[in-house]
């Protein structure tokens, strides 16, 4: 974690340096996949999703001024790809963005059809058919939940890392987070249900 922390410091320095080529090529190898990522959970479009990646590198080199370095540079460079992606959104008619809850901020009871079940996502996605349910799973999610989830369990962000991106509390994200773990267990409770009747 500590040689990952000051990797970033070294590369954020010199991204705010005089001659920053270095360090945009080096910033494009590190994250143009994990924002292509988001930007696929977010639209559900490859090639709009490739633009995002485009539009995120040229929006942050053209304001890299701008960047104070007060928050991590790749928690920086997903807000903007965030943003880039819901105002794409926008003008999409045909989907809705989010909106906010008022129980945003209040734990999801428990479901009451969960099975016991000891495998983790990462050992899911070793098992062909079950790594499909699982991708399904996610991407059925609602897209509020499903972000959330994608930087948290899948991208391994921080909690504050997540909040900044999205423009949530904490509290929400640890909601959201909540939520969509519940709704993926009780999906797949059905999936190992299912199995375990058809053995």
């Amino acid at each position: 974690m500590n040689n990952e922390i000051t990797r970033e410091q070294e590369l954020t320095a010199r991204f705010q340096s005089a001659d920053p080529s270095s360090a945009i090529s080096e910033l494009f190898e590190t994250y143009a996949d994990p924002i292509y990522r988001l930007a696929v959970q977010l639209l559900g479009d490859s090639t709009m999703a490739e633009d995002v990646v485009q539009e995120t590198f040229i929006s942050a080199i053209t304001h890299r001024e701008s960047f104070e370095g007060r928050s991590k540079i790749s928690s920086w460079l997903y807000r903007i790809a965030y943003n880039a992606a819901m105002a794409r959104l926008r003008n999409r008619p045909e989907d809705p963005l989010p909106e906010d809850e008022p129980d945003d901020e209040t734990p999801a009871p428990l479901p009451h059809n969960l099975v016991d079940w000891d495998v983790s996502p990462e050992q899911l996605l070793t098992d062909g058919e079950a790594a499909d349910y699982l991708k399904n799973a996610i991407q059925a999610l609602p897209m509020k939940y499903r972000v959330v989830f994608f930087l948290r369990d899948m991208e391994d962000q921080s909690t504050e890392q997540t909040a900044e991106v999205l423009g949530l509390t904490e509290t929400a994200v640890k909601v959201r987070l909540h939520r969509a773990r519940l709704a993926l267990r009780e999906k797949l409770s059905d999936y190992f249900s299912e199995r375990l009747i058809g053995n």
